[in-house]
């Protein structure tokens, strides 16, 4: 056999050609059953990795659509918080209204009573005075004429003279 030497690293023989054929069928077995399956599972881990990408991509849409909804709500919120505080206060304001109004019309209802009722007192007071002075007249009477006169026609004079005393204004 001739064996040539390849600047006296590699001895050429039959040796070097049973060992580049073993590399070759070993590289092609290693193709086969090693480098296709890594390769693939490479594929499929990197079609994992690109569908999670888009998968947090559209929840990241998702959430944002959520917050701007959600903002969207809180402010709807917060106006219709301050309608109804706006809404509370006007009513308790006109409720206050009324209740004032009410109270001073209860309080001029009650100061026309008072007057009607003093209005009535007085006119009270002033018949019984009135019966007072005719009592006391009739009695006058009866001691200054001291003779049988009749009581009815004394009655009716003291009336008369009350009627026509009534009638004159009292001063304040």
């Amino acid at each position: 056999m001739v064996a040539l030497t390849f600047l006296g690293l590699v001895d050429i023989n039959a040796t070097f050609f049973v060992m580049l054929a073993s590399f070759g069928v070993l590289y092609l077995i290693l193709k086969h059953f090693l480098f296709k399956p890594v390769t693939e599972m490479l594929e499929k881990r990197t079609k994992g990795i690109e569908e999670e990408i888009g998968d947090a991509a559209k929840l990241r849409t998702e959430a944002e659509e959520y917050r701007a909804e959600y903002e969207s709500k809180i402010a709807s919120a917060e106006t219709e918080g301050k309608g109804i505080i706006e809404k509370a206060v006007s009513n308790a304001n006109l409720k206050a209204d009324t209740i004032v109004k009410d109270a001073k019309n209860e309080a001029t209802g009650l100061k026309k009573k008072a007057e009607k009722d003093i209005e009535l007192e007085k006119m009270k007071a002033f018949n019984d005075v009135k019966g007072e002075v005719s009592n006391i007249a009739i009695l006058a009477a009866s001691k200054i004429l001291e003779s049988e006169v009749d009581e009815e026609k004394n009655k009716v004079l003291v009336e008369k003279f009350i009627e026509e005393v009534g009638d004159v204004k009292w001063q304040d």
